[in-house]
């Protein structure tokens, strides 16, 4: 009786130490995945420029919400509106508007998605509105491409086509395939 009544007692101890063991060490995982999964930090109402490695503007944003990736040096934006430097114009603005937007770490890449309108700046040798659904811009470069289908809005004329490559500094866009165009002449 004595044998069982130990052997009993130390299985007891034993699942009673495996498990305060366990216990203790499950909080530290799990504090380990809530930061791992948490952004270093978050933006509200804000403005910001990003500078190039000359000291000049890339490119300048403004939303209600941003975002650092968790796990990442990326970039995550609500209702974006980003201002790229004209070349064309000192002073002015290419505006590019989306539902969201993503900025890669090291501010190569800007990605929008969702109702992309893009405006060329005001007193430009030509005024143009891009509409697309995704566009993909390279603020250092000065380009922008989509494999989207985009519309095109000039004065007087109006075309649609399915991907493009557009050279901002040069208010240069070329649609890559199943163009159509209207032209409404001037009165």
């Amino acid at each position: 009786m004595n044998v069982r009544w130990i052997v009993v007692t130390l299985l007891v101890l034993g699942a009673a130490v495996t498990g305060l063991l366990l216990w203790q060490k499950r909080p530290a995982a799990v504090q380990a995945k809530v930061a791992e999964e948490r952004s270093g930090y978050v933006l509200h109402d804000f403005e910001l420029i990003a500078l190039d490695e000359n000291g000049k503007e890339s490119f300048a944003v403004h939303a209600p919400h941003l975002q650092e990736t968790p796990g990442a040096r990326t970039l995550e934006l609500k209702e974006p509106l980003f201002l790229l430097p004209s070349t064309d114009v000192p002073g002015e603005h290419w505006e590019l508007r989306a539902r969201s937007g993503w900025v890669s770490d090291d501010q190569e890449e800007v990605r929008l998605r969702g109702e992309v309108v893009g405006t060329s700046p005001e007193g430009g040798t030509r005024q143009l509105t891009m509409n697309t659904g995704r566009l993909n811009v390279y603020p250092r470069q000065r380009r922008a491409s989509s494999d989207d289908v985009v519309t095109l809005v000039q004065p007087g004329s109006t075309m649609t086509g399915r991907g493009m490559e557009a050279l901002l500094s040069e208010n240069r866009v070329t649609l890559q395939s199943e163009v159509k165009g209207r032209y409404v002449p001037s009165r």
